[in-house]
């Protein structure tokens, strides 16, 4: 399960989606998030379907790439779809079983929030993905610059995001590694009832978390012995260049989110 997480981790390329700008690419994220929110219409989530998939094609990453980032977050799909689904009244009735009802409403809410779930991790994943953690920190930086003004610390916390986003293959590594010396130990970690194996827990966080503040600590020494002081004087090797291909893409982005916001008042 742990190898299936693929949250953090970037895949190099030379398609259209990994040329285009980092600063563009955060805009066109947000954006596509405010899409798939907009309206509670089949038709609103069939626009951003469209769009996830074209994004998806033009990446030239594998599709099971993207269905890996969803599988460990499979079980919270499920739950989430069947409360919805026992929880909502509302339509015809379709089954019903003592205190157990199911109704057409319920069954239209869970299929639209799960696919809603779905794409919205596949498309936030695409970011990531396509883009390198050096660039994404310097688009962070760049789309927060105007908050320097205000004496915000833009580039310590876009370091502090970029870092954020790096270990966290690191770390699920490092935790796989760490459940299989367990185990190899004579651990057992998935057999036992639920208070067992939250107790069995322990001997995989205490090792985690040293690990942890040791990678921390060996980072911030690495920093210290490069002369690093932050932002300030602080120059790049590479230069962010806008394009007209970036300026096509969001302006493709924001045509599905229009056309998203036309379907959603047409069908009000």
């Amino acid at each position: 399960m742990l190898r299936d997480i693929t949250i953090g981790q970037y895949f190099p390329g030379d398609s259209l989606i990994h040329r285009l700008d980092p600063r563009f690419k955060i805009v066109m994220t947000l954006v596509y998030i405010l899409m798939l929110f907009t309206g509670s219409h089949i038709l609103c989530l069939a626009v951003g379907t469209v769009y996830t998939v074209m994004a998806i094609a033009l990446s030239g990453i594998p599709l099971k790439m993207f269905i890996r980032s969803v599988k460990p977050l499979l079980p919270f799909l499920v739950i989430t779809a069947a409360i919805n689904l026992f929880l909502v009244d509302s339509g015809d009735v379709l089954f019903t079983w003592k205190f157990v009802k199911i109704t057409e409403g319920g069954v239209n809410i869970s299929i639209f929030m799960l696919v809603r779930i779905v794409l919205l991790i596949m498309g936030s994943s695409l970011l990531t993905y396509t883009t390198s953690p050096i660039a994404l920190t310097d688009a962070i930086e760049r789309l927060l610059s105007p908050l320097k003004k205000l004496r915000f610390p833009v580039h310590e916390l876009a370091m502090m995001m970029s870092i954020a986003l790096r270990f966290i293959p690191t770390l699920i590594e490092e935790t796989d590694k760490i459940i299989s010396a367990q185990k190899a130990r004579g651990a057992e970690i998935d057999t036992g009832s639920i208070v067992t194996r939250a107790k069995n827990m322990v001997s995989i966080l205490v090792p985690l978390f040293i690990s942890s503040f040791r990678r921390a600590d060996e980072l911030a020494t690495a920093m210290e012995c490069r002369c690093y002081n932050g932002g300030e004087g602080r120059t790049r090797l590479r230069q962010l260049h806008a394009g007209y291909r970036d300026v096509i893409a969001l302006t493709v982005t924001l045509i599905f989110y229009a056309s998203a916001i036309t379907v959603s008042i047409l069908l009000k």
